[in-house]
């Protein structure tokens, strides 16, 4: 069944941030548009996940949308790192604001997506056979919304209660009293295992990788700064747009070897108490130099046994074999000092081997732990797997599934050969989860707004990256990444915690500063690097920015 007799001119997949956002910008700006979102309500990664002690681990007053003084001027955030409750009121709040709601269709899952070349349009499927036809789509799919399942012997086998993270339950269980162990200690394990120590009779914690916790010295906003924000919101934002990460973090302006060693502890030792992800910009080579690497890192090390009452347990929770920074940087609230409870225990499988899941817990090479609920803090397919999760069909037989069997390949993130008429949000080879991910969607769906303008007043029909821009853009983006310390772990940002999944570090790490700025040339230039109605429109190479220092 047709649910549109008239083709579409946008469908958005997906009601997060992206989407909420992308509806009332196409319609603000003349488009008929309609989202479809697999869930009951927006919100996205916010309304998906929703596991005991989930913040965000940006600053909440940045957490927002910016394109509107009214949405901000009259929402207060409650604290510096707002809970997943808070933002889904936020981005319900937003959704009302903007009377969105009625161009979006929920319960609404995608199954496939096909473009026909005759009619330049695709034709969008869900799971229950109803299909929509659209000149344009937009993947608003986002990063971390798909669950990851490890594949652990005898899991099928346990009688107890079984969680993912990803897929808690909307009426979160009472695990007072119960035998309950964590696998995964990534973000995720860093924010649930505080709370579920504190809920447990016994918690048993089962790291396979340490992770690196900076506290978050979460607290209420005082008013005087929330009012600061308000009156200079437009001015702080534009910052924001013009950084390396589009936060406002204290970037450091100097290399290791320029700062004396006594004052790079003091200012280590003044960020780490000031909290949040500023300790690790503490200098300006700390993801390029091995030398300030370890500095940095050695800094954790002593922060971490300082906090562990016994030594054996704080040297499980040192992270080794990779450089600080290069996997996710964790913010969290008493995690190391959860380990001096007598209720937790740590296996570190570094040292022993987890043989199984059996019906009433888990066996590793050095015993039996019993437990009644087992919690898969296990993250997730990031940045490809929702995209992939949809059978997308392009032009002339493409199938992205197959075209991404390597890896992903994009145009700025946004555009891919193959594939006319279809943009991404956040897409890999874009800055996406090495940003401020709301300043980053913010970005995409007001240059895919404009683009489509584009089309419009000058009467074109399709538009799609060109192959050859597209591999030298990867290209950019691989050459950045390689400056770095990046490729130096096995971390989601390569696709390494999916097994089988092709290994290609996806974000773009040359700055959300140099990536505006590259975009914008772009598009002031015709939109280089795009083919238009079959044919380049572009005069010349895409011009690519100078990548920020990382």
């Amino acid at each position: 069944m047709t649910e549109t007799q008239n083709p579409l001119d946008v469908l958005i997949v997906g009601a997060g941030f992206a989407g909420v956002y992308g509806v009332h910008k196409f319609r603000s700006m003349g488009f008929n548009v309609l989202a479809v979102e697999a869930g009951e309500n927006v919100g996205g990664t916010w309304y998906w996940n929703r596991y005991p002690g989930l913040r965000c681990d940006v600053d909440s007053l940045e957490y927002c949308f910016g394109f509107s003084e009214e949405l901000q001027r009259d929402w207060t955030w409650t604290e510096r790192y707002a809970r997943q409750e808070e933002i889904e009121r936020y981005i319900n709040y937003a959704a009302d604001r903007l009377d969105v709601r009625k161009d979006i269709r929920f319960n609404a899952r995608v199954a496939s997506t096909a473009f026909d070349e005759a009619s330049a349009l695709w034709t969008v499927t869900l799971e229950n056979g109803d299909s929509y036809q659209s000149r344009f789509i937009v993947m608003a799919t986002g990063c971390l919304t798909v669950p990851k399942t490890p594949d652990i012997a005898g899991i099928g086998d346990f009688k107890g209660e079984l969680f993912h993270s990803v897929r808690w339950p909307r009426q979160s269980p009472d695990l007072s009293g119960k035998n309950v162990a964590v696998i995964g200690t990534g973000s995720t394990g860093v924010q649930m295992i505080p709370l579920l120590a504190q809920q447990a009779r016994n918690l048993v914690v089962v790291q396979r990788t340490p992770a690196y916790c900076v506290p978050a010295r979460n607290g209420p906003w005082p008013e005087e700064r929330v009012e600061y924000w308000r009156q200079n919101f437009s001015q702080l934002r534009d910052m924001a747009k013009n950084s390396r990460a589009g936060v406002l973090h204290e970037y450091g302006i100097l290399p290791l070897h320029a700062i004396r060693p006594e004052d790079r502890e003091a200012d280590l030792e003044r960020r780490w108490l000031k909290g949040g992800p500023n300790v690790t910009y503490a200098f300006n080579d700390v993801v390029t130099n091995k030398a300030a690497n370890e500095v940095v890192a050695e800094f954790f090390h002593r922060k971490i046994r300082s906090a562990v009452t016994d030594p054996a347990t704080a040297e499980k929770l040192i992270p080794s074999g990779f450089p600080i920074a290069t996997k996710r940087m964790c913010v969290g609230t008493d995690y190391y000092e959860t380990y001096n409870r007598d209720n937790v225990q740590l296996i570190d499988l570094r040292t022993e081997k987890l043989e199984q899941i059996e019906a009433d817990g888990i066996r590793t090479t050095d015993g039996f732990y019993p437990v009644d609920v087992i919690i898969l803090a296990t993250g997730y397919d990031a940045m490809t797997g929702a995209l992939l999760a949809i059978d997308i069909q392009g032009r002339d037989g493409h199938r992205l599934r197959e075209d991404w069997s390597h890896g992903p390949e994009s145009y700025i993130g946004m555009g891919i050969s193959g594939y006319p008429n279809m943009f991404v949000v956040t897409g890999p080879g874009s800055p996406s989860v090495f940003s401020n991910v709301v300043v980053s969607i913010e970005h995409d769906i007001e240059w895919i707004a404009d683009c489509l303008d584009y089309m419009r007043e000058h009467g074109k029909r399709t538009i799609e990256a060109d192959p050859a821009a597209q591999d030298r853009w990867m290209d950019h983006v691989d050459e950045v990444a390689g400056r770095t310390l990046l490729n130096e772990a096995a971390s989601w940002y390569r696709g390494a915690n999916v097994a089988g999944k092709p290994q290609r570090f996806m974000p773009y790490v040359g700055g959300v500063n140099t990536y505006r700025d590259t975009c914008r040339q772009i598009a002031a230039n015709g939109y280089e690097g795009f083919n238009i109605d079959g044919g380049s429109d572009a005069r010349g190479e895409p011009a690519i920015a100078q990548a920020a220092d990382t």
